[in-house]
Parts: C-alpha cells; structure tokens; sequence
C-alpha cells in the first residue's frame, strides 16, 4: 500500500491545503541530525549491510521490543545465545507480526523505508515477506545502499553519533582521515565514569587516566581527565555531550566536600544516597566545563533503563527495557543553573520521558534562563501525537526559538529520512492550525517551519 501524500496532515480542506505548501518548503531541506545513535564503524568503513534482518530488525530496540512483549522471543530475533542465525527466518518472524505496529510511529518509519528507500510498496505481511526480503537483500551490495549512499540519498548534512568518554575513536579518526565527504561528528557520554553505579566504575577511572593521560586518583586530577576527554572530542568535530541520567538532579558543593564524595566513590566507599549526590554533583561540574569550553550539554532524563535483570544478564542493554519513569526539574536544576545559568557560553538541552513537566516546570524554565533549550519530544513521544503534544504544551511558554528543533536520535540507519519526515509533516499540520485560527500569519508559519526542519538544530548544537 502506497505512503499516502498526505499523512499526518489536517483532515479539513483549508487547513490541509496551508500544511501542504508549508510541507513542500521544507520536505527536501538537508537533515541535520544533531544527536542519535548510529554507528561510526558504518560511516567509516561504508560496508554493505549484510542483510534485511540486521538492517532492520535485530538492532533495532523499537522493533524487539513490540515483538518481546506479544510472546516473540529475543531468540527468533537474532538475539542472545542459541538466537536463530538464519536472517530469513528472522525477516518472515518479523513479518508474520508486523500488524502488531499498526498505529505506531514505527510502522510509519519502516514502510517509509521499505518505499522510499527500497521501493516495496505492498503490505508487510506473511504473504509478502520474502518478496520483500529478496527486493532488499539484491540491492544491499550497492552503493546507493551502503550508508554513504544513504547519507547522500537522505540529504544529510551533518548527524553525531554518541560515544562513550573511554572510546578510542578511531572510526571518527579514521572518517576525518579519508577523502569522504561526510560530516559525522562524536557525542561525549560519560556516564560510565559519572556514575558510580555503573558496572566496574573503580575499573572505569583507570581507564579513564590511561586515555586521557592524566591521574584520576584525584577530584582535581579526575575533573582535568574529563576536560582532556573533551577536549579529545572536539578535535574530531564534537560539538555537544550527553548525560543519561534518571533524573536532573543537581547539586553545588565546596570542591572540598566534592573531593571528599569523589575518593569515597573511586574507593568504592558511598553511603545512602551518596551515589546520586555524586551524579549530581557532576551534571554541575558538566555544566562548569560546557561554560568554558562552549560544548553543548544534553540531559536525558526519565527513564528506568534495563527494567528487567534477566533480560539484561542474558541479552544486554538497550533491548527496550527502558520505562519513563516521573521527574521533576525546577528544584532539581536549580543548584546548577544558580551556579552557571547565566554564563553566556552554557547551554543546556533538557529532554524528558515524563510529558508532564512540559507544560509545568520545562516550558517555564526555557522561557526564563537564556542557558537552557527544550529538546525535542524524545523515545516514547517521538511520534505524531508526542509532537502535537508536545508543541501544544510548551509553544505559548517557551515558544518555538527557545526548542532544539528535531533529532530522530536512531540506531536505525534507515528510519532517518522517515524520522524527520514525520516530524516535518506533523510541524507543519501544528503551523498550519495557527495560521487558520488566526494566531499566525502564513509568511511566519513558512520561516518558521524551515528553522524546526534544521534551522534551530544547527543553532542549538553550534553546527552551523
């Protein structure tokens, strides 16, 4: 079944018609993808991929995780020991289940893909399965198809991966290093050496001086390891870090206290409580280096990541396990931004899983301190109704130039396009509404919607 022309738009004519030509300004504007998750093994060595199973459906935690929660087993799915190795079979698992996606944003991101990029048009279904398998896996070897091709086949500009603080970066090196054109730059993570309660933390730290060529023993010597890290970032293009914490829970201590919480973290040696004191305490020491050193500060709050121990013992992380879970940022942000939020170099960009705080604590709080930025509606509400949402509750607040614009923060290289193409279409159907209800004027709504398409993501990341 054909992409209808007119998904995601208003369904009254006159309203329609304004979302439309608004669509048609922004539908082939460059893709800036500012934060996501691909890997830069794919953009720096731009092997074909080996197959339709591992191009969309093993990697991909949107997809595992429907199919887990209708009785499908990470086994059928490529995953885990003993896992099927057949990525035929695992394509017709896939699509045998594929009515489970009805309504979901995900359905519209895969037969986008299936259409625009591969050409397959028909129903996903059992019946049709491996008429699709086979259209996709006779054009993989071909250029067009390996991730330079689709770089340039999506109209990508520039897209950031996420990288941990202890990688060694080499496909970024090596990017930088060959002749290709592409813009693909490095994200710094570091919770693995922020966060006391990740695994082997004591073992991270040595890691951490060993890459960064300074001595972690000490809270000076560890905060001058971080710096070095990012510094290490920039140099291959880094504009922005991220944080993956649960909750935006900052704090301000004397640097002597900090030093005292640090050796007691490094030593393995935390109290109650002391752990997220820690976390805390460097989203403020974060905050600090971004005001320096102007790298763009993402906080990703909300989730309970790895809801399932056994599904993380026996298949890892990152197999859709990850719940939203309530936060609140008003008091939480507050010893941070009482520090540095006025600096002018700072800028923070805050995403959330709990829709409630938009409204209450996000929009009011973008709409006052000039260091922070609405992201934009993350995971769970990266869909059609979380957009709407989305705008709905924080335009008249915060109003559009204090958001980031879009990210489609993907594992999935194909689901790209499609990512930004919704959101695109569903910008346009909101700008449309305002326009019709008089409460903008068309040629506001027209350059309003080119900056939500890439204009305020190159502004919010400095990628421009």
């Amino acid at each position: 079944m054909a992409l209808h022309p007119d998904r995601l738009f208003p369904t009254d004519a006159a309203t329609r018609g304004i979302a439309r030509a608004l669509y048609e300004t922004v539908a082939d504007l460059p893709i800036v993808s500012p934060h996501g998750h691909t890997d830069p093994r794919w953009w720096a060595t731009n092997e074909a991929f080996s197959d339709p199973a591992t191009l969309f459906v093993t990697p991909d935690h949107y997809v595992t995780r429907m199919l887990v929660s209708q009785g499908v087993s990470f086994e059928a799915l490529g995953i885990g020991q003993g896992a099927e190795t057949d990525p035929h079979a695992i394509w017709r698992t896939f699509a045998s289940n594929f009515h489970l996606f009805a309504g979901t944003p995900s359905k519209l991101w895969i037969e986008h893909a299936l259409e625009n990029v591969f050409g397959f048009s028909e129903r996903l279904q059992s019946e049709t399965a491996d008429a699709a398998y086979e259209r996709i896996q006779a054009v993989l070897q071909e250029d067009r198809f390996r991730p330079h091709g689709l770089y340039d086949r999506f109209n990508i500009e520039v897209i950031a991966t996420t990288d941990g603080a202890l990688d060694d970066l080499q496909w970024h090196r090596q990017i930088r290093e060959s002749a290709w054109h592409g813009r693909v730059v490095p994200t710094y993570r570091p919770d693995a050496v922020t966060d006391p309660d990740q695994p082997g933390f004591a073992d991270n730290l040595e890691k951490l001086a060993e890459v960064s060529g300074m001595s972690t023993v000490t809270w000076a010597g560890y905060l001058d390891a971080h710096r070095a890290r990012r510094a290490a970032f920039r140099e291959l293009g880094a504009t922005a870090t991220d944080h993956g914490h649960a909750t935006p829970r900052t704090a301000n201590m004397p640097q002597n206290e900090a030093a005292s919480l640090y050796e007691r973290a490094r030593t393995g040696r935390l109290g109650t409580g002391e752990a997220e004191l820690f976390r805390a305490q460097m989203l403020t020491e974060m905050a600090r280096m971004s005001a320096e050193d102007g790298m763009v500060m993402q906080l990703h709050c909300g989730s309970h990541r790895n809801h399932s121990r056994s599904v993380l013992a026996d298949y890892g992380r990152d197999r859709g396990f990850d719940i939203p879970v309530p936060v609140s940022f008003t008091e939480a942000l507050k010893p941070m931004l009482d520090a540095v939020g006025l600096e002018p170099q700072l800028r923070v960009i805050l995403f959330t899983l709990d829709e409630t705080t938009y409204t209450r604590e996000l929009a009011p709080l973008a709409g006052a301190w000039p260091s922070l930025v609405l992201g934009p509606p993350w995971w769970f509400h990266d869909s059609f109704e979380g957009i709407r949402r989305y705008r709905q509750q924080v335009t008249e607040t915060a109003g559009f130039y204090n958001t980031a614009g879009f990210n489609d923060d993907t594992r999935a290289i194909t689901s790209i396009q499609a990512r930004h193409d919704v959101a695109r279409r569903t910008d346009c159907a909101f700008l449309a509404e305002l326009v019709t209800s008089h409460r903008m004027e068309e040629d506001e709504a027209f350059a309003i919607a080119q900056d939500l398409a890439a204009g305020l993501a190159r502004k919010a990341y400095r990628l421009g």
